[in-house]
Parts: structure tokens; sequence; C-alpha cells
């Protein structure tokens, strides 16, 4: 298996290395490779050498010279040059045709503040430029090793390291704990400075501040700081608003803490007071995803869940007053709705992995995002966190943050407004 590092990354901006290069070695040096030979159960790290020009001006970074410390680092058996790969590459083929399988991965590689969606997307939309149309580097590797080395059969490595990162050690899961405290924290000083007339960009610069004031890299995906009419856009990150008296803001946002990030949503009123509609709407909402944290446990599949969940709350609708037929209506599809078992978290807010159609296992991590929509009236609402899945229940990594409707007006207005 060939796996190939981030490049130096244009602009700037310090290195971040590429999610599952930095999940398989814990390295951050740009243009390195790591080559996992199954026959005899070593991995090699190759490493550029030491670069005196680029550290004169960017500090000392680790290089193909600190051999003793990258293996260390890395716990890989050997540190090579990067100019030794081609010849290893080459050398299980002289086994004979047995030895003749290459694994690369074939999805786009994850940097800062992106999952594989957004990468896909933004794949798309360069191929349908036509004054674009630039490949891919996993494809250029691809085409690199098929011209060089046809002898190999090459197949995809990607669904083997998605499984890996779908159930979490015990490291991982002690920095999604520190993710998901700090994305709290951050949500909750965001409640207490909410005031009419701010911008959605004050409360982005305050969520960034609490981020990396607490040792956070930056944010783990572009904050979402949605208010009124901007809310039904769901990854709304323009954050260009004002507040105004009577609206709702949506906030999603999570830090990058050592290359590991959550998934949040809270709602609430920029006056400090919930309205009639507001409070009947989110409070839905509350108790639907309540009573989803309640129902999970390992061994129960995400439609399991969600078929429970769907039958306690469809007794619980005539419990609130809606403003409008169509807006009972949008509460009542929340019933059908399968999403609400949103993704996996992990470096990834969408983390790679699929656990639909399979038990829930203990290590899983996942956003649990009750959501409704009313289209026609421009209404969205939902409210999220992200959980372990333990051996007897869950891990609410999020909670930190009042979710409460009393609770949260409380915490907005008992600070001076």
């Amino acid at each position: 298996a060939l796996i190939s590092g981030a490049p130096v990354q244009a602009g700037s901006t310090s290195f971040r290395q590429s999610n599952d290069f930095y999940y398989l070695t814990g390295t951050e040096v740009p243009h390195s490779y790591l080559l996992i030979d199954a026959a005899t159960g070593t991995s090699t790290l190759y490493l550029p050498h030491r670069n005196a020009v680029r550290e004169a001006s960017d500090g000392v970074s680790l290089a193909y010279e600190d051999t003793e410390l990258a293996a260390a680092v890395s716990g890989v058996d050997e540190v090579r040059p990067v100019e030794q790969l081609s010849f290893d590459i080459a050398r299980p083929l002289f086994r004979g045709p047995a030895s003749n399988r290459l694994f690369v991965p074939f999805s786009p590689a994850e940097l800062a503040k992106s999952s594989r969606d957004d990468c896909l997307m933004r794949r798309a939309a360069a191929v349908s430029d036509p004054w674009d149309g630039e490949s891919s580097r996993e494809g250029r590797l691809l085409a690199h090793l098929r011209d060089r080395f046809p002898q190999f059969t090459v197949s995809d490595l990607s669904p083997a390291i998605d499984e890996m990162r779908l159930i979490k050690s015990e490291a991982e899961l002690v920095l999604l704990r520190r993710a998901g405290a700090l994305a709290a924290k951050a949500t909750t000083a965001a409640m207490a400075a909410t005031r009419v007339g701010q911008t959605e960009r004050e409360i982005a610069a305050l969520t960034l501040y609490t981020f990396i004031s607490n040792g956070a890299r930056s944010e783990g995906y572009g904050s979402i700081i949605a208010s009124g009419p901007a809310i039904p856009f769901g990854h709304y990150t323009r954050n260009t608003r004002t507040f105004g008296d009577g609206e709702m803001i949506l906030m999603d946002a999570a830090p990058d803490v050592g290359y590991y990030t959550s998934d949040m949503g809270r709602m609430w009123p920029v006056n400090g007071r919930y309205d009639q509609e507001q409070r009947a709407l989110y409070g839905y909402m509350v108790e639907y995803h309540q009573t989803t944290l309640a129902a999970i446990r390992p061994g129960r599949t995400p439609d399991d869940v969600m078929d429970e969940v769907a039958e306690k709350m469809r007794s619980r609708v005539d419990a609130y007053t809606f403003s409008s037929a169509d807006v009972r209506q949008g509460v009542l599809d929340t019933l059908s709705w399968r999403g609400h078992l949103s993704h996996p978290v992990g470096m990834a807010v969408h983390d790679n992995g699929q656990y639909f159609g399979r038990p829930l296992e203990e290590g899983m991590v996942i956003s649990i995002d009750p959501s409704m929509w009313v289209r026609d009236r421009k209404i969205y609402v939902r409210v999220e966190d992200t959980v372990a899945i333990t051996a007897h229940g869950i891990e609410n990594f999020t909670d930190g943050t009042p979710l409460n409707l009393d609770e949260v007006e409380t915490l907005i207005n008992s600070s001076e407004r």
C-alpha cells in the first residue's frame, strides 16, 4: 500500500497534513510518502531532505536527516529519502505475480477544514470548468504508477482506511472529547454575547478566539453563524448579516484539536426570548433530540433507533401549538425523515466510514442532528450533538451548552444587555 502526504500548500499558512496520512504516521512533512509491505509486515516512511533555504524562512522541520526521530514519531520500521521510493515500489515485483497488487487511496485527501464530500464537490466544480479541468493529485499518482509500473494491479485503499477511522481508539476519543468540550464552550460564549445589532462575523470572531486561546489549531470547518433568513442554508458560512430583533441564530462550529473536530448545533433568539412559534418548533426538536440520545446503544441499527424515536414522538406532536397547518406538517415530516443520525465525526466533521445498515458499535462517534423543514415558509430548525457509542449507551461530547429553552434564555439574559 502506498499513501502520499499533502503537498506544500499555497499562501502564507502553516502546513497541515492530510487526514489519512496523519492518521497513519503522525507526521507533518509535505511531500512525504508511506509504503506498507504486507508480505514482510514492514512500513517505510519517505521524507524529503533538509531544505536549508526553506528552514531559514519557516523554521526547522522534520526531514530525512532526522531518521531516528522520524521513526520514533511515526512508528515505522524504516525512514528513507523520497528518491528511494521508486526502487522500493519496484522491489516486490521480483517476487513474482503474487506480489503485483498495489493499493493506493482513490478518494481525495482531506486537508484543513475539509471533508470528503466537499473535496468531491470542489473536484467536480474544477472538472466542469472547461478552462480548468485539472486532474486530481490522486489521479496523477495513479497515472504515474500505471505508466511506470504497469505490472501492478492497482486497487482502492480508501475503504480500508475508512473502516479503520470509523472505530475510534482511546487516544482518538481523548482528542474528540476535548474538541467537543471546546465546541460547547464557544457556543455558550456566543449565546452569552449575543445582542441585537451585532454581526454574524463578531460571533464568528469570538468563536475562533475561544478555539485558539484554548489550544486548538483553528476551526475544524467553516463556522456557521446563521441568523434570520440565512438559517435555511444548511452550510452557510458567509457570516455577513446583522442580527435583527425577533430573529433566531443557528450556530454550528467546532475546533481542530490535534487533527480531530466535533459537530454541534444550537439555536437561540437574538433578543433573549423565544417567541411562541420559536419556542414550539425548537422545543419540539429539542425533545426529539433528547429522545434520540436516550434510544442509542450498541447493537442497535440507526434505523431501529429512528423507528423507536418516531413512534414515541408521534404522540408528542399534540403537546405543542403550531401557527399553521403547513408548520404542523413540517413537524410531522420529522417522523419519517431518516437523517436524524447524521454522519460519523472524527478527523473530518463529515468523517469517513459507513454505519448505516449495520449495528452501532462501541467506539463509533456520530452526529445526532434531528432536523425539520417547512420549505415554503423557509423555516429550518435543528439541534445537534456529537456522541460516542459506549458499552452501555453514549457519551455526549458537546453537552456543555444549555439545551433546555428556559436555561438558554437565562444564560442570554444573565449578562448585561
